[in-house]
């Protein structure tokens, strides 16, 4: 097959693109990672809703969700090779239009199966997001800013899981979860569309000269399999892959499904008051991570950034999860920092894209996305399961209410697997922000 990065169309020697192009070029891929977001977290702000419709224990109600990211992180590696192979633009626009349909399936469900079937396609089809931005970043950015781009790609991101709090809150109090989805998948096949009509693979494309390093080595005719075990050959790849499932697999737990229930529960907020510091936590993640990939950029190293953050967020989260009845304040600012230094993981994008030859930045950057899901993906229902483990039998609405010590055995896996990802990191090797040729 040939290969994806010699771009065939005639270049007209106007130099590199304009920087206002380049984003919007890039901004319609962040506009399925909007959605895509804000899908990945919609059932944190809908649990009432969901386990009364479809009678869902915790550990059903975890599944409902993780389904999602099942299909997501299978999808990952495909995702990463087509990208080489196909290029973005025609992966986006696909993704688009099966999230599209996985929304309505999800929307009109009238039982946990077919609910389930709905996740799982919405899932797979929005999984091309992030790394197809990733490889418009490749071409239409310059490698200096690439760490930069993929932190305004998490930015862009939370902000769809932002919406997913308490203006979905209030949307679904006032007219219901099933026409807020409907609707949702409207908005969806808009941006497929979108896709289609303004992004081009290469600047090439559209006369300008590419950012794309190229380097020398893979034969067109390789095949998926070669890619990807060339990919796992190199050892940084392993530890980022490994490394990024605990510290966003905490936020996502926390953010995405069990923190509201847990703060309505034990800190008697309203359930609009805890949507708001749910948002607040993805917030200072989107926050941090174009902050903390730009001065990675800036100082030229990604480990010791990388690690640090890491290690600071593990200790935000510690006295959450085991220091009951923490000040408002206290738990507020807790929150805030844990989210921030969460952030960090978008280094790791760029530090993998470097640690391998640039043609296989697609490849790599969906098996790193890959680790990334697969924290939240094993982490939500696990929680529910010990959740479930330690009910008191206390119901409330027809849902489930867990104690303190509950919700204290789930959480601590968030936090032992997030301290194991800091140690991954400190076992990685320092690129120096310099792409291996």
């Amino acid at each position: 097959m040939p290969e994806k990065e010699q771009i065939t169309a005639p270049i007209i020697d106007k130099g590199f693109p304009p920087l206002q192009l380049a984003w919007q070029v890039w901004g319609c891929g962040a506009a399925l990672y909007v959605l895509g977001f804000f899908q990945r977290v919609a059932p944190a702000v809908m649990t009432t809703e969901l386990t009364r419709d479809f009678g869902l224990t915790a550990v059903g109600l975890g599944n409902l969700s993780a389904y999602y990211f099942y299909s997501y992180v299978a999808m990952q590696i495909p995702t990463g090779i087509l990208a080489d192979r196909l290029g973005p633009r025609k992966l986006l626009a696909g993704g688009a239009l099966m999230a599209t349909l996985g929304s309505i399936v999800f929307a009109t469900a009238h039982g946990e199966i077919i609910a389930g079937i709905g996740r799982l396609l919405v899932g797979g089809s929005v999984a091309v997001a992030f790394v197809g931005m990733l490889k418009l970043a490749g071409h239409w950015f310059a490698p200096r800013q690439f760490a930069l781009a993929s932190g305004m790609a998490l930015f862009c991101g939370i902000m769809g899981a932002v919406f997913a709090g308490v203006p979905l809150r209030l949307l679904v109090s006032t007219l219901g979860w099933r026409p807020v989805m409907l609707w949702a998948s409207l908005l969806t096949l808009a941006v497929s569309a979108l896709i289609w009509v303004v992004v081009r693979d290469d600047p090439a494309e559209r006369g300008y000269q590419s950012h794309l390093v190229h380097s020398e080595g893979r034969a067109g005719s390789s095949s998926i399999w070669d890619e990807l075990m060339e990919v796992l050959r190199y050892r940084n790849t392993w530890l980022l892959i490994l490394s990024p499932g605990g510290i966003v697999g905490s936020v996502l737990t926390f953010s995405g499904l069990w923190g509201i229930p847990f703060l309505t529960t034990h800190y008697a907020m309203a359930p609009t008051t805890s949507a708001a510091l749910t948002s607040a936590l993805m917030v200072a993640w989107a926050i941090g991570g174009p902050l903390l990939g730009g001065m990675s950029d800036r100082i030229g190293r990604r480990k010791v950034l990388y690690a640090a953050s890491n290690f600071i967020a593990v200790a935000a989260w510690a006295p959450i999860i085991f220091i009951p009845g923490l000040p408002v304040g206290i738990l507020t600012a807790l929150l805030l920092v844990a989210g921030f230094a969460s952030g960090g993981m978008i280094i790791g994008f760029a530090f993998a894209k470097e640690s391998v030859p640039a043609r296989l930045s697609g490849t790599v950057s969906g098996a790193v996305n890959m680790g990334v899901m697969v924290g939240p993906m094993i982490l939500q229902p696990a929680v529910g399961w010990i959740l479930d483990r330690n009910w008191s039998g206390i119901t409330a609405g027809g849902a489930q209410l867990y104690g303190w010590n509950a919700y204290r055995a789930g959480f601590a896996l968030m936090l032992a697997w997030a301290l194991a990802a800091c140690l991954l990191i400190l076992l990685t090797r320092e690129t120096y922000c310099r792409q291996r040729q």
